[in-house]
């Protein structure tokens, strides 16, 4: 699914040059679940915008899905984007006056979706993620756990290849934690890539594979031999 060999990333800053990525090598093969981790400045922030096609290396080799994303084209990146990857961050980014399936149906609306199909499979998607009673609520109506399901629900929508979530649990509490992790755990369990970026060691438990990063390089990759459980069967469809 993603094969990353020898990448670096620089940044210039004034008469500074930051390399926040140093000779990285990664695989990451369908269906894996895999956390990464590490401290403020380690390089997993940059990883992750790599990972997800919001920033292009300043050298080596980056293959998602055969594509080869090193030396894509904007346009080219932009598709892949909504087509490959499920984007989920920490501040939900939903738009505050629309409802959670108008939310839901943005990434089908740039897809060129016609309208009564997006309607349906937004709807679908929220259904499968616990939400099929607030479908016409707005962000600031629904709790901070139940915003984040629906952006959950708006990577999926289009299917994508990977689910790629950027500290998803950083503003919810424990409980509500653990319920977003439930879904994640639900979705690999189905097949799906999902990569999480995480500074919290517990969260991180719930992954199936821990990639530590330090310094720009990865410090350490292992599978973690008992996962955490998080399953709470009332919040996923099944």
């Amino acid at each position: 699914m993603i094969q990353i060999d020898d990448l670096r990333k620089m940044y210039q800053i004034g008469d500074q040059q930051i390399q926040a990525l140093r000779d990285v090598s990664l695989t990451i093969h369908e269906g894996e679940f895999v956390a990464i981790m590490g401290p403020s400045g380690s390089g997993k922030s940059t990883m992750m915008n790599v990972l997800g096609c919001l920033d292009k290396p300043t050298s080596g080799e980056y293959m998602l899905d055969n594509y080869r994303i090193s030396t894509a084209h904007d346009d080219d990146l932009a598709f892949i984007r909504n087509q490959k990857i499920g984007f989920v961050f920490q501040s939900f980014n939903l738009l505050p006056r629309t409802t959670a399936v108008e939310n839901v149906e943005l990434p089908l609306m740039y897809s060129g979706v016609p309208v009564r199909e997006r309607r349906e499979r937004a709807i679908a998607a929220l259904q499968d993620v616990g939400l099929g009673e607030r479908l016409w609520n707005k962000p600031n109506e629904l709790s901070g756990g139940q915003q984040q399901r629906v952006s959950i629900a708006r990577a999926l929508v289009n299917n994508p290849l990977i689910l790629l979530a950027d500290e998803p649990t950083g503003a919810l509490d424990t409980n509500t934690s653990n319920e977003i992790m439930s879904i994640f755990q639900h979705l690999n369990d189905a097949g799906k890539t999902v990569i999480l970026v995480t500074h919290e060691p517990d969260i991180a438990e719930y992954a199936k594979r821990i990639v530590r990063f330090r310094d720009g390089r990865i410090e350490e990759d292992q599978l973690v031999e008992v996962r955490r459980l998080a399953y709470h069967p009332e919040v996923v469809r099944s």
